[in-house]
């Protein structure tokens, strides 16, 4: 776990302000770590809010030079390539990091650690999020349906579409209202920013629902817990959705969506289907014909970051009156309509 004193940079070269960069939003909008500055070459000069729905003034800069001049102790690779390897070109950047006495945290699948062990000083270190921690999962045996908490499953029509932002601020709103209330991550940004998780993708698929069901009843004594949603059972080239609904055996689930969202965002080929029949499947698939635990979809998480005020506001009532449930954007609104919906008997 990070210590929160240390000051971080975000290594975001080329991708600060797209979707590919998701990692270094999220630890700017909910880390705790000062941030002096992130590092984008083609953006150097302008500030966060400039590229970002955040109101933050932290600079972006071109080298590592520049935040080491400001006093950087880690760097934290803060977006993730397709298919999340580690490009050569940014070798020469970390080893002048670890040249400098800077520690890495790494949300690649390529592990930097045994690349690096042999530089560490004393007090340095190289935090790999994607490796697995401790022994083999069991396999998944429906465990957590015998636990009596609420479990919550944030699910999507699209990956990189809110689905831990929404967790994280639903969290946030259940606690605001003095339930126990936990945010259990299943990916590397959520992993960062809480100090714990598991890297779901990085588990062979036969463990993975074991794993996430050993998370869920690790955190048992907590009255609701709020598990952070990967992928999407619409897109083809994902498999996360499953294993975190055998894993967890979800008793509500919170649907993320884009407003206007058409398409999946990389296949202009895969259609959307109507807000209803993407309930009805992601509920069907849950309870699996009624052989395990029943899971209604009981609201809409609207990420409506790309509409103004009133096309936002126009956009959440559209998807009330299509769905029959409750929406909100929850960065933009907050989240208390969604956790409302969650401890409504």
């Amino acid at each position: 776990m990070l210590d929160p004193t240390q000051p971080i940079a975000l290594f975001a070269e080329a991708t600060m302000g797209s979707l590919n960069a998701k990692m270094a939003e999220g630890i700017l909008r909910y880390g705790r770590n000062p941030v002096v500055a992130v590092i984008d070459s083609t953006q150097a000069g302008k500030r966060v809010r400039d590229l970002c729905a955040l109101d933050s003034d932290v600079p972006i800069v071109a080298t590592l030079d520049a935040v080491q001049a400001l006093g950087a102790r880690v760097l934290v690779l803060g977006t993730a390539p397709s298919g999340g390897r580690l490009p050569p070109e940014w070798v020469s950047v970390l080893e002048q990091a670890i040249a400098g006495g800077m520690s890495l945290v790494n949300g690649m699948h390529d592990r930097l650690h045994p690349m690096f062990e042999d530089r560490l000083r004393p007090g340095q270190w190289v935090w790999d999020l994607r490796v697995p921690q401790g022994d083999a999962p069991p396999i998944a045996m429906a465990r957590a349906a015998r636990l009596t908490n609420t479990r919550v499953l944030m699910v999507g029509t699209d990956m990189a579409i809110g689905k831990m932002t929404a967790g994280l601020e639903l969290t946030r709103s259940l606690q605001a209202i003095g339930r126990d209330a936990a945010f259990l991550a299943t990916g590397q940004t959520g992993i960062a920013i809480t100090g714990r998780g598991i890297p779901l993708d990085a588990i062979r698929v036969d463990h993975a629902g074991g794993a996430v069901e050993r998370m869920v009843l690790e955190a048992a004594g907590h009255e609701i817990v709020v598990v952070e949603g990967q992928g999407s059972l619409l897109h083809p080239g994902s498999t996360a959705t499953l294993p975190l609904m055998r894993g967890s055996a979800c008793t509500h689930m919170v649907l993320c969506h884009r407003a206007g969202m058409k398409t999946l965002d990389e296949l202009d080929s895969v259609r959307i289907p109507p807000l209803h029949d993407v309930i009805a499947l992601n509920e069907a698939v849950a309870r699996a014909a009624g052989a395990l635990t029943p899971a209604r979809v009981v609201a809409i998480a609207l990420n409506t970051a790309r509409l103004t005020s009133a096309q936002a506001d126009a956009a959440l009532r559209a998807v009330e009156d299509e769905t029959g449930l409750p929406a909100a954007d929850p960065v933009r609104q907050g989240a208390g309509k969604l956790a409302a919906s969650i401890v409504a008997p």
